[in-house]
């Protein structure tokens, strides 16, 4: 019987410390799992450390090891496409190129797909995560459940497995901004969770500033969702009802007692107000028909410089 193949996708970014690391670790744990054959990609977002030297480096001395070279920054997301396009497995495998997602537990997430479950995302007890990234984290699982639907009860991560067929949905989608996590969860509900450890940053600190991860929810809700547009319509309805009873009880105000005077700080705060939920309501507008605008002009997701590894003699 034909051994299935795991393929493991791992974006890098400011890895060069770690990453060595994480593909021994990969290779001891495999070595355990006899039913598996496996190959490793690993993708370097355009790092502006020697990553991708070290990456060279070592898929000049492990067979198994594909490198992929972004041309520029492309965001973790994107990176993950990039590496998606090489795989040839059966089983997907994700994870971080830092060391806090244990490979060694792998063996769970395989598991959990063989006993049935299309995607199965690693869940951490205790996260070991400075407070603004777990803060970050929360955020964006109110969001995943709002906007995309996210069973309340399922826990979301950057270390997950997936079913073959996951993957190849997820490689239906061809525009810009793409979110790994709405892709998934609109290909399946047959998600399930596995505990294992979160460990400590092995070296170096976190890549995602405010800033990234304020882009990714962005990205993630005006990509997979029309939520956003449906709330401004109802922020608009709920502006537009109180300026008109604003403007009954003015009138009523007046007719009672003719000498009190329009306020007229009021009606600047009422004016302020409106013209800045307008503002925003336009805003998303714009943000929704500027990626469609991106779209249609088939801006790339990434584009690769240079792969090496086994790629360069099959």
């Amino acid at each position: 019987m034909e051994r299935q193949m795991v393929s493991f996708v791992i974006p890098c970014y400011r890895s060069a410390a770690t990453i060595g690391d994480v593909v021994e670790e990969i290779d001891k744990v495999m070595q355990t799992l006899p039913d598996y054959q496996y190959e490793v990609i690993l993708v370097n977002d355009c790092s502006p450390d020697d990553t991708f030297e070290v990456i060279r480096t070592l898929s000049e001395t492990n067979s198994r090891i594909v490198g992929v070279n972004l041309a520029r920054n492309f965001g973790q997301h994107a990176a993950l496409m990039a590496g998606f396009h090489q795989v040839k497995g059966d089983i997907l495998v994700c994870l971080d190129d830092d060391g806090q997602t244990p490979a060694m537990e792998v063996g769970k997430l395989l598991a959990a797909i063989e006993e049935g479950a299309d995607v199965a995302y690693a869940r951490y007890e205790h996260k070991h995560h400075s407070f603004f990234r777990n803060f970050g984290s929360r955020v964006n699982d109110r969001m995943l459940c709002f906007m995309l639907g996210k069973p309340k009860d399922l826990f979301v991560s950057s270390y997950f497995a997936a079913r073959r067929f996951v993957l190849d949905e997820m490689l239906r989608y061809g525009n810009a901004f793409p979110y790994v996590i709405g892709l998934v969860l609109r290909s399946t509900r047959n998600i399930v969770n596995v505990t294992v450890e979160h460990r400590d940053r092995a070296a170096g600190v976190s890549g995602y500033t405010f800033g990234k991860l304020l882009a990714l929810w962005f990205n993630g809700f005006t990509a997979f969702s029309e939520k956003p547009l449906r709330i401004a319509t109802v922020a608009g309805v709920l502006c537009a009802g109180v300026g008109f009873l604003y403007g009954i009880y003015t009138i009523i105000k007046k007719l009672i007692v003719p000498g009190v005077p329009i306020g007229f700080s009021a009606l600047m705060a009422a004016i302020m107000f409106i013209g800045g939920m307008l503002m925003l309501m336009l805003g998303l507008i714009g943000e929704y028909v500027g990626r469609m605008y991106i779209c249609m002009n088939n801006a790339p997701q990434f584009v690769i410089r240079e792969i090496v590894g086994k790629d360069e003699t099959e």
